[in-house]
């Protein structure tokens, strides 16, 4: 059972060359991705002769006992924290994915999704390709392999030309690590640097989907990947290089909204700067006289914090989260109702009673769990529930990478801002503004978003949107 009706997270990748233990670091650095994908993990290290792999389903704490981190020696490791968005929820499907190539050893880690996958893999196995997953991840694995190209790094820019839709990933092979990201640059992709230490030769260069995993292991955030950018770490040198031609820019503004964590800096920017700002012109947009701020924890904290600020009116905790919910719950035999949002918010009916209260959120997506919090609120005693959400309403599903219900789910592509008021129970209802949620991102002419879930308008070539289903559940 999930219980929270929410855009479910991505996946995170970590990279480490050159550091005594990278296997250690990897861990770490997935540990503190552990929020873009709690399906299944994965580390492959190398000693610079052999690569070794160990991934399973779980979560990360759970996958790599010290045991299991012993046997990943090697100065150079690759990580993936996965949350399925294109194939199957099994092991098979699992990251990095490590296959001996014409090219030697190669492991591939991939945060996003391909839109051309399908059509490419089609090709591939009519030619006598033979896949071991059916995650669009194998596919440039297998392009690489392909490619008439002579020397990795030639081969790797060329797969990656092949490819459309979006991509932040990082391989190793024995000696090297790579990591790339797509043209118009979909998906984060920071590189940092761990300064050597007495007795070390050289520092450390660590690559992850957010700085939060820098902070962890002690790395300094050097720069973001550039969108169409390959960067090859070798026992040498680091070369970077633009494999393809410059695309429009569109980032994916939810990582701002809700994705990332709140200490990570994305696409360049303070994630928490962005979220308050959210509050802030939310406030300004859709006032309310009422008693009390209010998040839906931990979603609509931070943007919850910059509403209060500014519109004057007090910041609580009325909701409070149990973090210790697990996948499988027992259920009474005579059904409690709202049992799933029940185990994990409770009210603080002291704080709520007799009180009008502004609940923020960061989206509302089938409405549901929407409702059953609103109505939670209510029997706690509240006066009145004003709902305000910083973005605006979630019209299109998201084809690069990120798992969203089909548009006949999506309540806001079938109800009116009215009608989904009356559905949830709140006294009022508002969204942030498309223009206010750029304003707050950041968003200017050397800065620009991807926010096809709030318009439909997809920056690729995407042909008969309404016919094709959303990432999770293709294939």
């Amino acid at each position: 059972m999930l219980p929270f009706d929410k855009f479910h997270d991505e996946c995170g990748v970590v990279a480490i060359f050159a550091h005594p233990e990278a296997e250690k670091l990897a861990y770490l650095g997935l540990h503190a991705l552990q929020h873009r994908g709690q399906e299944s993990a994965g580390i492959v290290s190398s000693d610079g002769l052999s690569l070794h792999q160990h991934k399973a389903m779980g979560l990360v704490a759970d996958i790599f006992t010290e045991e299991v981190l012993t046997q990943l020696h090697g100065s150079l490791a690759i990580g993936h924290t996965r949350y399925s968005t294109a194939g199957d929820s099994a092991l098979l499907n699992a990251q990095p994915i490590l296959v001996q190539s014409n090219k030697g050893p190669i492991a591939l880690a991939h945060n996003g999704n391909l839109v051309n996958a399908s059509q490419i893999r089609q090709r591939l196995e009519q030619q006598g390709s033979i896949f071991q997953t059916n995650s669009d991840t194998e596919v440039i694995v297998h392009l690489i392999a392909l490619s008439r190209e002579h020397t990795l790094p030639e081969a790797m820019a060329d797969a990656l030309r092949r490819v459309e839709g979006a991509f932040s990933l990082v391989m190793l092979s024995a000696d090297r690590i790579f990591a790339a990201r797509d043209p118009r640059g979909f998906r984060p992709l920071a590189m940092g640097r761990i300064r050597a230490v007495e007795g070390h030769k050289r520092d450390a260069i660590v690559f992850a989907s957010e700085t939060c995993a820098f902070d962890l292991i002690g790395a300094e955030y050097e720069r973001d990947i550039k969108p169409g950018e390959l960067v090859v770490v070798g026992p040498d040198e680091i070369t970077s290089r633009f494999y393809a031609t410059s695309a429009p820019q569109s980032s994916c503004i939810f990582e701002h909204v809700y994705f990332s964590r709140p200490d990570s800096i994305v696409f360049g920017r303070s994630v928490q700067t962005s979220r308050e700002n959210l509050g802030r012109q939310l406030a300004q947009e859709a006032p309310v006289e009422a008693d009390l701020v209010v998040p839906v924890p931990d979603s609509g904290v931070t943007a919850a914090v910059g509403y209060a600020a500014e519109s004057g009116i007090p910041f609580r905790f009325g909701l409070i989260r149990n973090h210790y919910v697990g996948r499988t719950f027992i259920e009474p035999r005579q059904t409690v109702r709202d049992f799933g949002v029940k185990l994990k918010l409770n009210p603080v009916r002291s704080l709520l009673e007799g009180k009008r209260v502004v609940l923020i959120d960061d989206s509302i997506v089938r409405g549901t769990t929407s409702k059953k919090i609103v109505r939670m609120i209510r029997n706690a005693g509240a006066r009145e529930v004003h709902m305000r959400i910083s973005c605006p309403p979630t019209i299109s599903p998201c084809f690069y990478g990120v798992d969203t219900p089909s548009k006949k789910q999506l309540i806001a592509a079938n109800k009116s801002v009215e009608e989904i008021r009356e559905y949830i129970g709140a006294d009022s209802l508002a969204y942030l503004s498309l223009q206010g949620l750029k304003k707050a991102c950041g968003e200017s002419p050397t800065m620009s978003y991807c926010s096809a879930c709030y318009t439909g308008n997809y920056p690729t070539d995407i042909i008969d949107v309404e016919e094709i289903q959303p990432a999770s559940v293709r294939r």
